[in-house]
């Protein structure tokens, strides 16, 4: 029980001393019901640990504390701090994400408990491509909890992370290089101007990376660019371009297998792949995208925006797995596979914004249609027992690059979207505030197949979804909330529809959930609580006695989230979190493994996850920080027959910052533990060692 204990005691010991010194700033708490303009800043200027609004959660620039939703802002300034170089590294900050290696060639996490494989948003536009995204052009991430589907469509059951990226309108010049362990090599680069005479502002970023991994055979080749420009088009007009390339290398690692309920006690770079990773193993992924913004202001409380967004994408995948195991022989069978995916579309956004008062009520309504095309091409390959090797001790073997027999899937599939939404922020009162809105969603798929004697298959899908919450606020430094909302996600949400699911309705999620947020220290500190209730209904399963898929699952979390951050004065900045979730398969007729799935707890999800960072700036120059990661013990597999042992890592920063120089080192797992960082969330076989004690040297230019 005293382990159990432990997440909680260390954050409320790390809050409550900030709560006996809350200062009030009456000026925070005006509810005048009007959301305040954007202004973006340069990484020089960014904010502490604590940012105070979000655009993602309401496609405005709310405050915070007037969302009845959980909503985690991870700025600028922490990314940099913790030396984050991943999506996936960034995301461990945040309470109730539970950490996947996606097939080792993608970005995947688990939120509240359910997988977000397809909830990824750019500046809160679709991005549910499969791949690994560099961070050298995003200002800060934002993960919205719950349902979304109001505001973003299908999907988001447990939430969805929306990048923000960095924006012209500052003057820039910055360039970093940095070294690491395992020969970790990076450079980066950050030029913005603002031509404020002739009314144009240009910003370029870009990365180039090349590492190799404490994996066996494992190693990085990435190269990442953003230009984007923006004219001001007269007193009330701007429009903003928007470019984006991405080429990213790697082997496609799928970690390592299990033995008697544990996963195998190997050292953490060991690797059941083929014998020469790099030509046989190997993800190659190539992004390329171009973004329009445009908006106009027709009056101060009426204002239009535009949104388009293009993307292509292309990924070469081929892998070596372990597809089972001979515990008796203490061998394991390797399977290939060969993935081709082509993927093309577009999206296009119309946000109108009002202002008004009516009834003697202030309101911010938002109304949108959202209008988008997604072409998806996939051709995949799959072959079992193309090797066997020993579970302790595997030798790499010689397998054929493409594997044999004919391909499992080889299909095109076209995604059509049109959507409606109306949004209202209202200010009831001086201390009530209220949202509400609705989305109509039409989703249109079609499969069509190139393998022979398969059929093209289709369906139409048109769903409702709601979203309502109200929020008290009793004075400047208090808000309580309650809120309810839906999403949906149907049978080809993401891949090709298949003729077990195409006549299947969608999968349908509600959230309940009652929140408190605090401002604190006179507002440079904040404080967030919330409970909740994630339910997830109609979930497909293979019916063992038929071998038919049927829709009769239901999972559901319970859950408590807590979070502390912001600026304790004297130096000192904290960011901590802490999430309690009984995730669990409530209702479901399918067997994994040789165990019914009712009842089981759902995989990735640990049920006690604690974080917390520290930072000190002992002076205008030199600083340090440093923090740990608690992860609880998590399932591998939804039959629950391999755990995956809790673990606690800890990780330092110091640093040296002038005017034009800065330099900083981070070392990461500093007390060299051994554990599983992520696993595969269906296979008792694939989990991911995390890395041993490693260390980072960032020199930072501007000029």
């Amino acid at each position: 029980m005293a382990l159990k204990k432990t997440p909680l005691a260390l954050l409320l010991a790390l809050s409550f001393p900030a709560l006996t010194h809350a200062q009030v700033d009456a000026a925070s708490g005006a509810a005048d019901g009007v959301m305040p303009t954007v202004t973006v800043v340069g990484a020089a200027d960014a904010e502490g640990y604590n940012p105070v609004k979000s655009s993602s959660a309401t496609k405005t620039d709310a405050p915070l504390r007037d969302i009845p939703q959980t909503v985690n802002v991870i700025p600028q300034t922490l990314l940099r701090d913790q030396g984050v170089r991943s999506l996936n590294d960034a995301l461990k900050a945040v309470p109730g994400v539970g950490m996947s290696h996606g097939d080792g060639q993608r970005d995947q996490v688990t939120i509240r408990g359910f997988s977000a494989i397809a909830d990824q948003f750019i500046d809160g536009m679709r991005d549910d491509a499969l791949y690994f995204r560099d961070l050298s052009n995003i200002e800060q991430l934002e993960v919205v909890k719950g349902p979304a589907a109001v505001l973003y469509g299908r999907g988001s059951s447990g939430g969805l992370i929306n990048r923000v990226t960095k924006k012209p309108g500052v003057d820039i010049s910055e360039v970093a290089l940095q070294v690491g362990s395992w020969a970790q090599k990076r450079g980066e680069f950050d030029l913005g101007r603002n031509l404020a005479d002739s009314g144009v502002a240009f910003r370029v970023t870009g990365a180039v990376e090349d590492a190799d991994s404490y994996r066996d055979q494992q190693f990085l080749e990435r190269q990442a660019l953003a230009p984007s420009v923006q004219f001001k088009l007269g007193a009330a007009t701007t429009l903003l371009l928007q470019a984006e390339y991405l080429h990213d290398k790697r082997v496609t690692d799928f970690g390592i297998p299990s033995y008697q309920g544990r996963v195998v006690d190997v050292a953490p770079g060991t690797y059941y792949g083929a014998a020469n990773a790099r030509d046989n193993d190997f993800s190659d992924a190539r992004v390329k995208a171009a973004g329009v913004v445009l908006e106009h202001a027709f009056s101060g409380t009426l204002k239009l925006r535009n949104a388009f967004r293009y993307y292509d994408y292309t990924l070469n995948r081929n892998n070596t797995l372990v597809g089972s195991v001979n515990e008796a022989a203490r061998t394991a069978s390797l399977t290939r596979g060969n993935v081709f995916r082509a993927e093309d579309g577009y999206f296009n956004q119309t946000e109108l914004v009002q202002k008004a008062e009516l009834a003697g009520m202030q309101h911010q309504i938002l109304y949108g249609v959202e209008f988008g095309q997604q072409d998806k091409e996939v051709l995949n390959r799959s072959q079992a027992n193309v090797a066997t090797v020993s579970l302790f001790n595997p030798v790499s073997p010689a397998v054929p690059f493409t594997a044999g027999g004919a391909p499992s899937a080889n299909n095109l599939s076209r995604f059509d979207v049109s959507s409606g939404y109306v949004q209202d922020q209202l200010a009831l009162s001086a201390n009530w505030k209220a949202l509400a809105g609705v989305r109509y969603d039409r989703f249109e798929q079609k499969t069509i197949e190139r393998r022979v004697n398969q059929p093209n298959l289709a369906r139409t899908d048109s769903t409702w979804s709601p979203r309502a919450g109200l929020v008290y606020q009793p004075d400047a430094q208090q808000s309580y909330y309650a809120s309810f909302s839906k999403s949906y996600q149907p049978s080809g949400e993401t891949f090709a529809l298949a003729a077990n699911n195409a006549d299947m309705a969608p999968e349908q999620t509600q959230n309940k959930e009652l929140g408190a947020k605090f401002d604190l220290l006179g507002g440079r500190a904040s404080l967030t609580a919330a409970v909740f209730r994630l339910q997830r209904d109609h979930i497909k399963a293979t019916d063992p006695a038929t071998n038919k898929i049927i829709p009769m699952g239901t999972q559901r979390t319970d859950g408590l989230e807590l979070t502390f951050a912001g600026d304790l004065g004297q130096g000192w900045q904290a960011w901590s979190g802490y999430s309690w979730l009984d995730a669990t398969m409530i209702a479901s007729i399918a067997k994994d493994d040789g165990q019914f799935v009712q009842g089981k707890r759902a995989t990735l999800t640990p049920r006690h996850s604690l974080n917390v960072w520290l930072s000190k700036a002992f002076n205008s120059h030199w600083g340090a920080g440093a923090g740990l990661n608690y992860v609880g013990e998590r399932f591998a597999n939804p039959g629950n027959t391999v755990a995956l042992a809790g673990f606690t890592t800890v990780d330092a920063m110091a640093y040296y910052r002038a005017r034009a120089v800065e330099v900083q080192l981070n070392v990461m797992n500093l007390l060299d533990r051994d554990y599983i960082v992520a696993g595969h969330g269906s296979s008792k076989f694939l989990s991911l060692p995390g890395a041993p004690r490693s260390a980072q040297l960032t020199l930072r230019y501007r000029f």
